[in-house]
């Protein structure tokens, strides 16, 4: 498909420097069918079935942006996918006069080796350390990274360490938050669970990628990153026995959908999951298992853009977009959020 397709007006006063306080008082625009209603996050579990399930992707953001010197001259570097427990694919800016075996230091007794070149800026990274010990590394001489579409001085807000981490943070590894779920509160979970809405945690280390531009003309022509992720078999079993017993399979995001659709097999039924992924999902695909998807507002020509539209139809998400920007909803990781039915078309 033509990526023009994908493509809409938005205007910079729409896209949130700052979350809403308190989380779930953030706007939530439902989309069923034609309709569109306006209502908030903490409004989600009138809008849910009992008997529904909830996913959260319980990845854990970690500092993965680093500042560092090749030689006199400084270095911008964005972990985003782990090799091995020293090794880390990154991002690099410059990267251009980047060579294999070139040096990074971030740090005294704190550096990098490059030991690959790829595309697009993607280096591989031997850190000088692994495991635990790069962890605590990251803590000290890594910053939060966000997204280039919040603005922030070179260090970040302090703030920032606690507003881009979810409530359901355990699993290390992500490079960027599962932002839907930044909006849930404790208070929100337990109308979850008044309603009879069950909950079910999975894990995808969310990469850098995801904010990479499509730089294609076609979709067919844009190559997905890879994101290591895991659904356990007992969380397996009990969406399968949800989806059994009548209930909706309600995504949390679109990373805790790709995971579960990456998981699913043809006839519906989850199986267990640990490894790589790098589903693409664009208009014509046919959703396996989700029914429901919460999700933040996304970037035009975005890869998370054509997943909404291929859940819910084109049409319905520009249209759900136009009237979003219109009545003042905020945008991407720090916004509001929208409510969307599977379109029936769209089921396998």
């Amino acid at each position: 498909m033509k990526v023009d397709l994908f493509d809409f007006e938005l205007p910079q006063a729409c896209i949130a420097q700052h979350p809403a306080s308190p989380r779930d008082a953030a706007r939530l625009l439902l989309v069923k069918g034609a309709a569109l209603e306006d209502k908030t996050v903490l409004d989600l579990a009138q809008s849910l079935n009992p008997g529904d399930i909830c996913v959260f992707n319980d990845t854990r953001v970690i500092p993965a942006r680093l500042f560092g010197k090749r030689g006199e001259a400084g270095m911008e570097v964005t972990l985003h996918k782990q090799d091995a427990p020293d090794t880390w694919r990154a991002f690099a800016r410059p990267a251009k006069k980047l060579k294999e075996n070139d040096r990074i230091d971030f740090a005294d007794g704190f550096h990098a080796t490059v030991t690959a070149k790829g595309l697009g800026g993607e280096v591989t990274l031997r850190f000088d350390r692994s495991g635990p010990e790069l962890m605590a590394a990251l803590e000290t001489q890594g910053i939060m990274p966000l997204p280039p579409y919040i603005k922030r001085a070179r260090g970040g807000e302090a703030t920032d360490l606690n507003d881009y981490q979810t409530l359901f943070a355990t699993r290390p590894g992500a490079v960027a938050a599962p932002t839907a779920s930044l909006h849930f509160t404790e208070r929100l979970l337990s109308t979850l669970k008044d309603r009879g809405v069950t909950t079910a945690r999975v894990t995808l280390h969310v990469g850098a990628g995801t904010f990479l531009p499509v730089k294609v003309d076609n979709t067919h022509d844009h190559v997905m990153h890879a994101e290591w992720g895991e659904v356990s078999a007992e969380v397996a079993d009990q969406i399968n026995a949800v989806k059994l017993g009548g209930g909706r399979v309600v995504a949390i995001g679109t990373t805790a959908l790709r995971l579960l659709e990456s998981a699913a097999d043809d006839t519906g039924l989850l199986k267990p999951f640990l490894g790589d992924t790098a589903i693409f999902i664009t208009p014509g695909y046919r959703f396996k298992i989700i029914d429901v998807l919460m999700s933040n507002f996304h970037l035009p020509r975005s890869t998370l853009f054509m997943l909404v539209a291929a859940f819910a139809g084109l049409e319905r998400m520009h249209a759900a977009y136009a009237h979003a920007i219109q009545a003042g909803y905020r945008f991407y990781s720090y916004g509001d959020a929208c409510l969307l039915e599977r379109a029936k078309e769209n089921a396998a």
